[in-house]
């Protein structure tokens, strides 16, 4: 008798296994995996908040574009902290240091990591190369290999920041609504059955 498990049919081709995640002990190995699968890191610089950015990674170094019309970042100092997150957990993964280097144009550097940034950027406008060698910057963050934080190394104290201040604020007290508030139409209603 054949027993069947779930997901299991005869003359089925069964999927390939999942490539499990490398060990906690083989940091660098898990610093690529951790940069690869995500596409938002958090930079914390000193004496200011953690500052969410997406990059484009090429193994050695996670290149950051700032200016107008991209991602608003302060200045970026020699050296920073990223922190690194599950991309299927959200949860914090890796917290490492990293250098940071603004790109000049005229290195050899500055093409490849112009490319790789415009393959990750989501409805860049088609002059977006040209615009951003003449208005944003390019950073290259190269981050330790040996993390500050890794799983299994976390606090138990809880790291919460205090949300940032914004000028933002709502301008009414209920947005429109097309056919009224839901209130007033169930008022309606009810009136049309009794009616």
């Amino acid at each position: 008798m054949t027993v069947l498990t779930p997901g299991h049919y005869p003359g089925r081709v069964s999927e390939p296994a999942a490539v499990p995640p490398p060990p906690a002990d083989d940091p660098a190995a898990l610093l690529g995996e951790a940069m690869t699968k995500s596409g938002i890191m958090w930079i914390e610089v000193p004496g200011d908040r953690a500052w969410p950015a997406w990059y484009a990674w090429n193994g050695e170094s996670a290149y950051v574009l700032n200016g107008p019309g991209e991602q608003h970042l302060p200045w970026l100092p020699a050296e920073v902290t990223i922190i690194l997150r599950s991309k299927d957990t959200w949860a914090r993964l890796l917290r490492v240091k990293a250098r940071t280097e603004v790109l000049n144009p005229k290195l050899i550097e500055y093409a490849p990591a112009v490319e790789a940034l415009a393959a990750k950027r989501l409805n860049a406008r088609p002059d977006a190369e040209a615009a951003w060698q003449a208005e944003c910057t390019v950073t290259a963050i190269r981050p330790d290999p040996q993390p500050l934080e890794a799983p299994g190394s976390f606090p138990d104290t809880v790291d919460l920041a205090p949300a940032p201040t914004s000028d933002a604020t709502t301008s009414g007290w209920r947005p429109f609504h097309v056919r009224g508030r839901a209130d007033s139409m169930r008022a309606r209603r009810m009136r049309r059955r009794r009616g």
